[in-house]
């Protein structure tokens, strides 16, 4: 783990459900899926960065179509 892992800031899928006004079961369906942003899963835990949320975030934002 490298000094950046370390200072990494992490949500659970509860946090980024929030975040985004979505439930955490369509996380759960996304994840499965392969859709979303990509998620790091120790045992039963799953995490999402907070680069790696941002970095989706700004591949799917849209302009006006206009």
């Amino acid at each position: 783990m490298t000094d950046r892992d370390r200072e990494e800031t992490y949500l659970d899928q509860h946090q980024l459900a929030a975040r985004w006004g979505v439930s955490p079961r369509s996380l759960e369906r996304w994840r499965w899926q392969r859709v979303g942003p990509v998620f790091l899963k120790i045992g039963s835990k799953v995490r999402y960065r907070e680069r790696d949320i941002a970095a989706y975030e700004q591949a799917n934002l849209r302009g006006a179509a206009g």
